[in-house]
């Protein structure tokens, strides 16, 4: 289900990712929900949204990096 805010984000992203990051995750979870809304636009037995939390991290990925250690994620 597509998130109407940042504070409706899982756990995991909120208590992880600084603002920035969090607001590029709701922007793309949120696209891919609607463009892949229809299983044969997915790979095959994958979910909506799997599919919307994967383009979501790949988007937080361009711009910011984990700390293993922390856990916590920096701009690159």
């Amino acid at each position: 289900m597509p998130y109407k805010n940042t504070e409706e984000l899982p756990d995991s992203v909120k208590n992880h990712l600084p603002e920035h990051a969090q607001a590029i995750f709701k922007e793309a979870y949120n696209h891919a929900w609607e463009e892949y809304a229809r299983p044969e636009d997915r790979r095959a037995g994958e979910s909506q949204e799997a599919v919307a939390s994967e383009v979501a991290w790949a988007a937080v990925k361009k711009l910011y990096v984990k700390d293993e250690a922390t856990g916590q994620w920096h701009k690159k």
